[in-house]
């Protein structure tokens, strides 16, 4: 890989941008690592706004990206998603059918997916934009909880920081884990960083659709550390187990069981982040027992270990 056009349109968003320029513009010769000729690229050169209303003048039009080893697309907003370019989705198609290399960053997935050539393949973008990319691009399969996807020569991120995690994947397939070793180490990231995106969603689950259980619910997260069977959630309720269960997943959208491990785990997400408890009390304090099965638990719903996880996030703890 020699050359990178990274395509901007407008209304570009400046990280994102920022992101490719900072993998693939700099010149990082003195550690070893090979210069791209690397080019910003618009299908109108000229001054292209970006999403916070300055502008960036861009002297390059469309035809380096014609030829180029590596196209990039930077997200726009989502005004104009279902409104492309058609002569971008020209070059998009063009990179897919020479067998360049294709990234898109964040919401990019759009225009990637508009030009047709995700249809078949897997994908993904950010957690708040996975539904409505599948819903409006069937033929994809939108994998909601990864950092990244690669596809054949098609490397789709998820949101905003993921676009950091994406390209030094596709770098570390150039030119090996040393160099992108080096590279990280410049930007001062983690060359590989584990988990999906679930871990960052704040809210995974919905809001009741009713409050009629919610004063069970609330009595089950003050009491996450017992054991808390249906039948004993039900007894409390007044209700048959069975009776029970379809009422609280009418409200909540799926099973007792289900909705208490992912409490559970978002227990155990505030105790590791704000406690320095050890990982057998947070796991009692959590309701899960022990340690490893907070780390199955963890690894299932999180995809990251209980440790790391705190290395990530821990806030500091008041002496």
């Amino acid at each position: 890989m020699k050359t990178v056009a990274c395509i901007v349109q407008d209304g570009f968003t400046p990280f994102e941008f920022g992101i490719a320029c900072e993998a693939f513009g700099l010149d990082r010769s003195d550690d070893g690592i090979p210069v791209f000729d690397f080019r910003v690229v618009a299908a109108e050169p000229g001054e292209v706004r970006t999403s916070l209303g300055f502008t960036v003048n861009v002297t390059e039009g469309l035809d380096f990206a014609e030829q180029a080893d590596l196209v990039i697309v930077t997200p726009v907003p989502s005004t104009v998603w279902h409104a492309p370019d058609e002569r971008v989705l020209g070059v998009i198609r063009g990179a897919v059918a020479r067998g360049a290399w294709l990234l898109s960053l964040c919401s990019g997935v759009f225009h990637v997916a508009a030009a047709g050539v995700l249809d078949g393949r897997r994908a993904t973008t950010h957690w708040r934009y996975v539904h409505h990319l599948a819903a409006t691009h069937a033929a994809i399969d939108v994998d909601p909880d990864v950092l990244y996807v690669q596809d054949g020569r098609i490397i789709t991120s998820a949101g905003t920081a993921a676009g950091i995690d994406a390209s030094l994947h596709l770098l570390r397939q150039e030119l090996g884990a040393e160099a992108v070793n080096r590279i990280a180490r410049r930007m001062v990231v983690a060359p590989q960083r584990d988990g999906g995106q679930a871990q960052f969603i704040a809210k995974p689950l919905p809001d009741a659709a009713s409050r009629s259980l919610a004063p069970i619910a609330d009595w089950m997260l003050d009491h996450l550390d017992e054991e808390l069977a249906v039948e004993r959630l039900a007894a409390r309720a007044h209700m048959s187990p069975r009776h029970f269960a379809r009422r609280f997943r009418a409200d909540y959208g799926t099973t007792p069981a289900a909705w208490l491990g992912r409490q559970r785990v978002l227990r155990a997400q505030q105790l590791l982040e704000e406690t320095d408890l050890g990982l057998d009390a947070v796991a009692a304090a959590a309701g899960f027992g022990s340690a490893a099965v907070l780390r199955q638990n963890f690894a299932r719903v999180l995809g990251i270990t209980p440790t790391a996880y705190r290395a990530r996030f821990a806030r500091a703890v008041p002496a």
